[in-house]
């Protein structure tokens, strides 16, 4: 067998385990990870400074060194993520329907963990917590993939885990680190139907693309987030340009942000200028239409048709002016991803309509795109944000972990 194989060996006979430990055993499983994640934090950043000293040698963006950093507030977040899964209902066992038949069968439905999941994953180590977290909760065991900018981080914090489990009794296997970074693994890793039961990329595009197109494990796939914030001729410009500012600039490097501005031509003049007061300070590189450099000057970079459908994960906005809430949606369901879509307006039958007509998993009415988030829709964390149409869709949380079995109870039926 490969190491990958024996891998997948382990996680599934832990599962087994995993799935009948029940509730009180998974939370004290989470509480012990949570309070091994704090106390050995000396231990992660120590790792985390290796990756990024490699990083900086590299040449790796400013933006994506920040996906990758940790510092002490984001343990704290990170503990606190593993609190919140740990608080949260276990979905594993919920019987969501019962109904008895004309023949005296009572069937239904019960919720039950997807089995051994896999992640692969870019330089994000808080996903490797998140992830492992929420998998425990809902019963499954995890094989994770890192990516090799975050190696040393990702082996620290699932040596961590991975011993907090041991010590309350459960599978150190529940959670495992594929340490092998090459394309080869992954490959491996996206055929291992023997033993994982589905697979998650959460990364760029490429990422998601090569594991959409190539894996033969059934795949949930998570989103590129090609998001925009839409300004209508009845916005409030003041709160148009703080939300904008938020969704672009708070952390450009996460799925999440704003890629793309869209502006009534009704309120262009007056808002663009606006806006680009509060952009400038972050040194933000727009790639605009002509009207956009026709207004902000020729400075604007001018906007190839490739920026329109470009994740750039850094402080680079697209800005396109429309004539109106029509050729808005179109943009949008020309150019998105189906991630997250805003409309800052004051106009209540505008925003019933862009709720009813924009089709994509997150949908904002005043509000930045950024809150598309685990965490901040009360789920203690997430797996990733999915922009499918299957059974999880936007952040997913513990019950897009599931699946259900059907269960009968008879008296001696037979057919």
């Amino acid at each position: 067998m490969t190491t990958l194989e024996t891998q997948g060996l382990a996680a599934k006979n832990a599962e087994r385990v995993l799935a009948a430990a029940g509730t009180a055993k998974k939370n004290a499983a989470l509480e012990a990870i949570a309070r091994s994640l704090a106390a050995r934090q000396e231990e992660i950043l120590s790792a985390n400074a290796l990756d990024l000293a490699e990083a900086r040698n590299s040449g790796m963006r400013p933006a994506l060194q920040d996906r990758l950093a940790l510092d002490e507030g984001r343990i704290r977040g990170i503990v606190e993520g593993v609190r919140q899964v740990c608080a949260l209902p276990d979905p594993i066992g919920t019987v969501t329907k019962m109904d008895q038949r004309p023949n005296g069968l009572v069937i239904g439905k019960r919720r039950v963990p997807l089995g051994v999941i896999g992640i692969i994953y870019e330089a994000r180590p808080n996903v490797t917590v998140d992830a492992a977290a929420l998998c425990l909760k809902s019963g499954n065991s995890v094989l994770l993939r890192g990516g090799r900018e975050a190696f040393h981080s990702n082996k620290a914090l699932i040596s961590v885990m991975r011993d907090a489990l041991e010590h309350v009794g459960l599978p150190r296997d529940c959670i495992a680190l594929v340490e092998d970074t090459s394309r080869d693994s992954a490959n491996e890793l996206m055929h291992l139907t023997a033993y994982l039961d589905v697979l998650i990329p959460r990364g760029g595009t490429g990422l998601i693309r090569s594991v959409v197109e190539n894996a033969r494990v059934p795949v949930i796939q998570t989103g590129v987030g090609v998001c925009h914030v839409y300004v209508h001729a009845q916005a409030d410009l003041d709160m148009a340009a703080r939300i904008l500012y938020n969704a672009k600039c708070s952390r450009p490097s996460v799925c999440n942000a704003a890629e793309c501005l869209l502006v009534d031509r009704a309120v262009a003049r007056d808002f663009l200028p606006m806006a680009w007061q509060l952009l400038q300070s972050r040194n933000v590189a727009i790639r605009g239409c002509p009207l956009t450099r026709d207004i902000l000057g020729d400075f604007v970079t001018p906007a190839s048709p490739a920026d329109w459908d470009t994740e750039f994960g850094d402080y680079i906005l697209a800005v396109k002016v429309v004539s109106g809430f029509e050729e808005a949606v179109d943009f949008i369901s020309a150019h998105g991803t189906g991630h997250s879509e805003a409309i800052v307006t004051r106009d209540y039958f505008a925003a019933q309509r862009f709720l009813d007509t924009v089709d994509a998993a997150a949908v904002y009415v005043n509000a930045s795109t950024r809150f598309t988030d685990g965490f901040e829709f009360g789920l203690g964390a997430e797996i990733g944000i999915s922009t499918q149409k299957m059974h999880a869709r936007g952040p997913m949380g513990l019950e897009e972990l599931t699946s259900s079995k059907y269960i009968i109870y008879g008296t001696g039926q037979t057919r």
